[in-house]
């Protein structure tokens, strides 16, 4: 029997026996890998990430640049310069950041924009394209567990695929400790490409996780594999009890909604409390969703895109099809969606309540304004820098950081221009 099958209820198992059961074959599909890649390392594990030719460093003396957008002026700073390919920046509650860089590497950036060396402690990380080290979030109760929540891509027995994987840890010093890794997307499909991913936790304290489909399109629409699903669990691995497909044979309990092609942004709206994705179409048609459990976002069967040969997606049948739900919101022309923010400072009160979305096709910050849950305007910021923007996060005193993804990556800060500039 496949690994995919050993958590389902058999038809004799009570319900209470079902839930235990879903539990421990969750909890062995966590232990397991890590014991056999142990075993196998022979098998060509990927090498720790090289140092890089040139440390991140601070920026001495940064001089803001003022920008004027529709309803506020502000200006850029330049904190940081010198980061490969940085991914996701995390805030945590003493005004530090934790910043990663794809290639596998975790590193503080101080309040005053000084950059530590490589925190040890992370697990094994497959490199290659676009897949690496990926998002890092702060434990809702960080200031009393000092939990640290990263995504990544991890590697296959061989070391030759990979798929999205999540670990935590405690934040000691320059280290985490008592790293685990608590989700696995399953089987491991990926080349490279594809493996989303961030990381929200919703006012229940459950962890949500994107991902992507691996480019591999069969595999989305299947509900006994992980790609292409955006996937709920508490923080230490267990499933909820009320995930969708928890009591159906032949599914994944972990799913919490599937037929997504790669999410690499995600938020908790500040009003309805609901979780946001961002998804990234083929050519064209990246959306915007609010995920409903057990709901089906039609990848690769419905889209607004085109492959990128300029061909129709194979196997789509057009933009909707029963069954399958709408994108929220649509571009028919891809700003490539990464990281998000729906903004809630006081910094900039005029952008209270404004979703934030980064773009690295379209070298932008595209700031939405809503109107409950509708997207009624658009405008693109900072795209004079024609700088990639992979991530957005809104620091304890309402500035907003954003990483530019670059071989020679930043860390920018935006705030409100001060008195005379």
């Amino acid at each position: 029997m496949s690994n995919a099958f050993r958590f389902l209820r058999t038809p004799h198992q009570s319900s209470a026996q079902s839930t235990q059961s879903t539990q421990s074959a969750a909890l062995r599909h966590l232990w397991l890998p890590s014991l056999l890649a142990t075993t196998l390392a022979a098998c060509g594990a990927p090498p720790s990430p090289a140092p890089p030719a040139e440390s991140p460093r601070s920026v001495a003396d940064a001089k803001p640049v003022p920008v004027v957008s529709e309803k506020s002026g502000f200006e850029v700073v330049e904190l940081v310069t010198g980061l490969e390919h940085p991914w996701a920046v995390a805030i945590l509650p003493d005004g530090t950041m934790l910043v990663t860089e794809r290639p596998g590497r975790l590193r503080r950036v101080g309040a005053n924009g000084v950059v530590s060396a490589p925190l040890s402690g992370l697990p094994k990380i497959f490199v290659d394209g676009q897949a690496g080290l990926l998002d890092v979030v702060p434990s809702p109760d960080f200031a009393k567990d000092k939990r640290v929540y990263v995504s990544f891509a991890e590697p296959s027995l061989r070391g030759n695929k990979a798929g999205t994987a999540v670990a935590r840890g405690r934040l000691e010093g320059d280290a985490l400790r008592d790293v685990e890794v608590i989700y696995r997307q399953e089987p491991k499909l990926s080349s490279g490409t594809h493996v989303g991913s961030r990381l929200v936790f919703d006012d229940a304290g459950h962890l949500f996780v994107t991902q992507g489909d691996n480019r591999v399109d069969a595999a989305v629409q299947q509900l006994d594999k992980l790609q292409g699903k955006l996937v709920r669990i508490w923080p230490d691995g267990r499933i909820p009890d009320d995930n969708p497909f928890v009591e159906r044979e032949g599914a994944r309990p972990e799913i919490w909604s599937y037929g997504h092609r790669n999410m690499q942004g995600a938020a908790l709206h500040p009003v309805t409390r609901k979780v946001w994705t961002s998804e990234h179409g083929p050519m064209g048609g990246d959306e915007l969703n609010i995920p409903e459990a057990g709901r089906n976002y039609g990848w690769p069967v419905i889209t607004h895109g085109v492959d990128y040969s300029g061909a129709p997606v194979k196997g789509a049948v057009g933009k909707a099809a029963d069954g399958m739900e709408p994108p929220h919101h649509v571009w028919e022309v891809s700003p490539a969606l990464s990281g998000m923010l729906f903004y809630s400072g006081k910094a900039f009160p005029e952008w209270k309540g404004n979703l934030f979305v980064g773009a690295l096709a379209k070298s932008a910050l595209i700031r939405l304004e809503l109107d409950g849950d509708r997207i009624v305007h658009e405008e693109r910021l900072l795209t004079d820098r024609a700088e990639r923007i992979r991530d957005v996060r809104e620091g304890p005193d309402g500035a907003i950081y954003v990483l530019v993804d670059e071989q020679n990556g930043k860390l920018l800060r935006i705030q409100p221009r001060q008195a005379g500039d």
